[in-house]
């Protein structure tokens, strides 16, 4: 695809990507050149709105060093802006006809979106629509994607959504079982969440064996500061730890993640505890720092190693939820050719890796010690060659993956790309 330069006397390959990931006070932002799927700048705009605003700005070409503003950023139009002025100054500004299109990190697409999707005023109006089972993330998103359509309202953008790969899930995993009515009517269903990194890390595990992604069952963990695991067939999603939101599952940071439902009664009735109470509670402090206050799994271990019991039981509980997903989700693929541990904690806690896989023999499953102690940024194997079933570390790369499916979706579509010109949606979900 190419588009003419301002002066339209000559046409340049527009392959560059601007990837957006807008949160409720930050902006992520990654430039990508399609052509060899390279960085060309990376940045972070965090605590808009407030007095201490600060713009971290990279440029990774022609050895320019970090540059970074502080003092308050109004708000997600003025960061986006000020993004786009050190862009600019870096010669890859956003008027340049190099740039193909910009690609949106979004939450929740529920069951309508399940694939990347050319924003129209419709599809944004179907985001909005999904708020209230995504009230954390869409409105932010939202914020990040009308601000970016005016600052470049001729360029076609797209978003992609983190429920997309889990979308194939089947109605028995989907399913919560209460009333079928009443679920349907306010859309209450598991969706599962980081599916842009589910999907990017398992096909890179199935490149690390050596097969396509159809020959090869995998368990993924992404495990950071939020947390989900899945199972993954043949390069389709059949189950996924997160639900609704993005609470259920793993134990994660500051996340209880599984947790009976009637503990939310029980707080309301006995502790006089509001619905926003318990909200805050089961999302910001349980997990590991409602555990033993630290959320770091690096100042978990140091205490460990110090001898701090609440860190060694957080630990403990940490490794027991992800011991219990290895097996449930090895009995729903009935053959695993892979467990793969990806994200921060995923990517770099060998003493996490190898307690989830300990005493997992009878399943195939072993980790060589001496492998899993070495820090990479490669995808790498760290089971022993004895091992029946492979256990990979895999880093994510969710940008990437959000510029690849972007790119390749204008390039499938070429000059019918336009804002407002989308392929037809179909059927509405609830």
């Amino acid at each position: 695809m190419t588009t003419p330069t301002k002066e339209g006397s000559s046409a340049v390959q527009a392959r560059r990507v601007l990837v957006l990931n807008s949160g409720s006070s930050s902006v992520k932002y990654q430039l990508l050149d399609m052509e060899d799927r390279s960085r060309l700048a990376i940045g972070l705009v965090e605590r808009i709105g407030e007095e201490t605003s600060r713009l971290v700005h990279t440029p990774l070409t022609g050895g320019a060093a970090t540059r970074e503003r502080t003092g308050r950023i109004a708000d997600h139009e003025a960061a986006l802006k000020a993004a786009a002025e050190e862009l600019a100054a870096d010669g890859l500004g956003l008027d340049s006809p190099e740039l193909a299109s910009i690609g949106h990190r979004v939450v929740h697409g529920g069951l309508r979106f399940t694939e990347p999707t050319v924003i129209t005023d419709e599809v944004l109006a179907e985001i909005e629509r999904l708020v209230p089972v995504a009230p954390l993330h869409n409105p932010a998103n939202i914020i990040g994607i009308r601000t970016a359509q005016a600052l470049r309202p001729d360029l076609p953008q797209v978003a992609v959504f983190d429920t997309a790969f889990h979308t194939t899930m089947p109605e028995s995993a989907a399913r919560y079982a209460i009333d079928v009515e009443t679920a349907d009517a306010h859309r209450i269903r598991r969706y599962g969440f980081h599916g842009t990194s589910h999907a990017y890390v398992s096909r890179k595990a199935a490149e690390l064996l050596g097969r396509t992604p159809e020959e090869v069952n995998v368990i993924v963990l992404h495990l950071g500061n939020g947390a989900s695991a899945s199972a993954v067939a043949g390069g389709r999603c059949v189950e996924t730890s997160m639900g609704l939101t993005p609470l259920e599952g793993l134990v994660m940071g500051t996340r209880s993640g599984d947790i009976d439902p009637a503990v939310t009664f029980h707080l309301k009735r006995v502790a006089g505890m509001s619905i926003d109470e318990i909200d805050v509670l089961l999302n910001k402090r349980s997990g590991l720092v409602g555990l033993c206050g630290d959320n770091d799994m690096r100042e978990i271990r140091r205490r460990i190693d110090e001898g701090d019991e609440r860190a060694a039981l957080a630990f403990d509980i940490y490794v027991h939820r992800l011991k219990k997903y290895i097996g449930a989700y090895s009995a729903v693929l009935g053959r695993v050719d892979a467990v793969v541990f990806t994200a921060g904690v995923g990517e770099n806690s060998a003493p996490v890796r190898e307690a989830a896989i300990a005493g997992l023999e009878e399943f195939g499953l072993a980790v060589d010690a001496g492998l899993n102690a070495v820090r990479s940024g490669e995808p790498r194997l760290i089971s022993p060659d004895y091992a029946r079933v492979a256990v990979a570390v895999v880093p994510t790369d969710e940008e990437l993956e959000i510029a690849g499916q972007t790119f390749a979706l204008i390039e499938r579509l070429g000059r019918t790309a336009q804002p407002g010109q989308a392929e037809p949606l179909g059927q509405v979900d609830n």
